[in-house]
């Protein structure tokens, strides 16, 4: 990791990072998804034989409830009566989310009010290409379940034998994951948003995924909705002379496991920077040496990092001056490997600086809202006058006829 000053040029390029496009990956998605949506079960097919290196049958797509349960005979031992812990935490900070539909009686007979309404069907992609990401199966299923989704499918690509990892369906068959579809990349994310013959065709996709994962996700936006579009990891660890050197290493280690992972250490200490960039040798990141914490949280703004660390002494002080980040975790017991794991709030979070605009996947995420209105003729006639104003100005005729024709007599 290199020690940089708040005016070097290399700054802008983390607060530039954006989410970055290649024209080759974009055209051969684009290929892909028009493949599936034209020829369904036999692209994805075609695709899973040559990017996974494995023939499947039509049949095969969807995982069989045999080998749902033959899945526990290859767990890790204890791997159930740990998750129910995990679980029961993801719940309990999930279920003060929820929202309830509201109404309100105003005069003269108006009745407003939102109707919320969780999504019918959604599809959540578990990538499994360096590291089968079981804890993104309750990251993303809990908080869709806890909004009401009446139908929940998975898809996550086989190994080189055909097979999906063991704990990622014990996993779901727990949660109660309606269907699990052997396929990924690209292929799936269209099978997900179009429907084939044996794939469920969905309302929203959630879940992350490498470029092409990420790229076909954009592609399908409006056919269904996306949680985010996502990029690589990233974390940025605000700390000072009272922080523990080793603690802040691990978590830079610990973030240098992700490919193409960002580590930030920003510090008004000139010994711990120091003391860092000699134990993170090989670890992508920088660390930005400032004049004082406030400068500090400034920076931490710009870059609208996706994991925030606060490892000074009083962390809530600090605490009050962030405006973007897509988890914040405070004091030096409170590691992202936590977030990622075992807390409750999802891992799925936004990156490359969309923290300014985006949060972390809730239950929100799976919950459109209806806008109740009601109105009686004396309402109706009140507002009268207005409407006809605006609908004048604008020119639509015929909405000026639909109001006026309520109070004539035929």
């Amino acid at each position: 990791m290199k020690i940089i000053r708040p005016n070097n040029k290399a700054i802008e390029k983390i607060y530039q990072r954006g989410l970055m496009r290649s024209r080759r990956v974009e055209e051969k998605v684009r290929s892909i998804i028009d493949d599936v949506r034209l020829l369904g079960d036999e692209a994805v097919l075609k695709y899973t034989r040559k990017f996974d290196g494995v023939k499947l049958m039509p049949r095969q797509l969807k995982v069989a409830e045999i080998e749902i349960s033959g899945a526990y005979q290859n767990i890790t031992p204890n791997f159930v009566s740990s998750l129910k812990t995990i679980i029961e935490n993801i719940n309990r900070f999930y279920r003060r989310s929820l929202k309830k539909s509201w109404r309100i009686r105003c005069e003269n007979g108006v009745i407003l009010g939102e109707q919320y309404t969780p999504l019918e069907k959604v599809g959540i992609y578990i990538p499994a290409g360096t590291a089968p990401l079981v804890s993104t199966v309750y990251m993303t299923v809990l908080p869709a379940r806890i909004a009401g989704v009446k139908k929940i499918v998975l898809a996550s690509p086989p190994d080189k034998q055909g097979y999906i990892n063991p704990h990622i369906l014990v996993v779901a068959n727990l949660l109660k994951v309606d269907e699990i579809y052997r396929m990924g990349g690209a292929q799936a994310i269209a099978a997900l948003a179009y429907g084939t013959k044996t794939v469920t065709k969905v309302d929203k996709i959630v879940g992350p995924g490498n470029n092409y994962v990420t790229e076909a996700k954009r592609q399908v936006f409006g056919t269904v909705d996306i949680d985010m579009v996502a990029g690589p990891t990233e974390l940025v660890i605000i700390a000072n002379r009272h922080s523990d050197p080793k603690l802040v290493i691990a978590d830079i280690c610990a973030q240098g496991e992700h490919a193409g992972g960002l580590s930030v250490l920003i510090t008004n200490s000139k010994a711990l920077a120091k003391e860092v960039k000699a134990k993170t040798e090989g670890v992508n990141g920088f660390i930005i040496l400032t004049k004082n914490l406030n400068e500090a949280t400034e920076i931490s703004n710009r870059i609208a990092p996706e994991h925030l660390e606060i490892m000074v002494k009083n962390p809530q002080k600090l605490l009050k001056q962030i405006q973007h980040a897509g988890a914040i975790f405070l004091g030096p017991y409170s590691p992202t490997a936590v977030g990622d794991y075992v807390a409750g709030p999802s891992h799925v979070l936004p990156t490359a600086g969309t923290a300014r605009f985006f949060s972390g996947l809730g239950v929100c995420d799976f919950i459109k809202t209806n806008h109740i209105i009601s109105y009686s003729k004396k309402a109706l006639e009140q507002m009268r006058e207005p409407l006809e104003k605006i609908a004048a100005i604008e020119g639509l005729n015929h909405h000026l006829e639909s109001v006026k024709a309520r109070f004539t007599n035929t």
